[in-house]
């Protein structure tokens, strides 16, 4: 039997209904939810993401602007623009998109956005109010979008033995970190793998919910995976193809053909985790409105 798709783009599309729905009422108080989104040079990649945050922004009644800035500007001028950002009240949420030219230290732009504007939850201050269990800070949107999925399609992660592929900051740790709260979407026995893990299928081949965060292309294939596992592919690749027009095509961390065949439930790429990731950004920017009201 075939695995179910979580389709993310239809959940995405509710809580981004939802976030509409909340933005409708902060503005009738008065408030407007603005979203700033800082793009230093002219990466192509990024330049896409920057777009599609700003349109579901505005698509959500929100404030979304971009400031695009020239790959030579220095680290001290992009501090003092996230100040000018931190000072404002307009601006609820700061995002600086990554990756930054080589010169610019990424962690200390990161420190310089205040805690809580930044929405992107990577400041040591929300990281480690995620570790401790407070709620009262922001989750980096990936793995917060995952638990999303998880919660809305049924998943029961109460006990559930999950895998993490991957220990990165942005998806590794925190996924980690939230699967083994003690509230809905988690309560899980987390387990993390990485470049150094001995006997990686010994890992992967147990675990109830996979979650693949690696960045290597179709990397997990179905005799890696149990039967009936829930698989959650948060890789975003481009691999060569010669029948697509552009001459290559996006695909996951996990090779779909064959783990459609042994999961219960998977999420595809694209259309999966990836829509998740931006309605998580914008929910962050609501909540971080919504305190200024008191």
């Amino acid at each position: 039997m075939r695995a179910e798709l979580i389709d993310g783009k239809a959940i995405a599309a509710t809580i981004r209904g939802e976030i509409a729905r909340d933005v409708a009422a902060l503005t009738a108080r008065g408030v407007v939810p603005g979203l700033a989104v800082v793009l230093v040079g002219d990466d192509a990649a990024s330049a896409t993401y920057v777009g599609a945050k700003e349109k579901a922004s505005v698509e959500a009644g929100m404030k979304g602007g971009t400031i695009r800035l020239p790959a030579s500007t220095s680290q001290q001028e992009l501090l003092a623009l996230v100040e000018r950002l931190n000072g404002d009240p307009a601006v609820h949420g700061i995002l600086v998109q990554m990756p930054l030219p080589k010169h610019i230290d990424p962690d200390t732009v990161i420190r310089h956005i205040r805690p809580d504007k930044d929405v992107d939850g990577f400041h040591p201050e929300n990281v480690g109010k995620l570790l401790i269990g407070h709620t009262d800070g922001f989750v980096s949107c990936t793995p917060a979008g995952v638990i999303e999925l998880l919660v809305r399609s049924g998943v029961d992660t109460r006990g559930a033995e999950a895998v993490i592929i991957g220990r990165s900051n942005i998806v590794g740790k925190p996924m980690a970190a939230l699967l083994v709260q003690g509230r809905a979407g988690g309560d899980a026995t987390v387990t993390v793998c990485h470049s150094r893990t001995k006997d990686l299928a010994a890992h992967t081949r147990r675990a109830d919910i996979l979650i693949a965060a690696i960045g290597r292309a179709e990397m997990i294939t179905g005799d890696m995976i149990k039967p009936g596992a829930v698989v959650i592919d948060v890789g975003m690749n481009s691999v060569p193809d010669a029948t697509k027009a552009k001459g290559s095509r996006l695909c996951g961390d996990v090779h779909f053909a064959s783990a459609v065949e042994v999961a219960s439930k998977i999420t595809p790429v694209p259309g999966g985790v990836g829509p998740m990731t931006i309605a998580m950004l914008l929910r962050n920017t609501v909540r971080a409105a919504e305190r200024t009201l008191g």
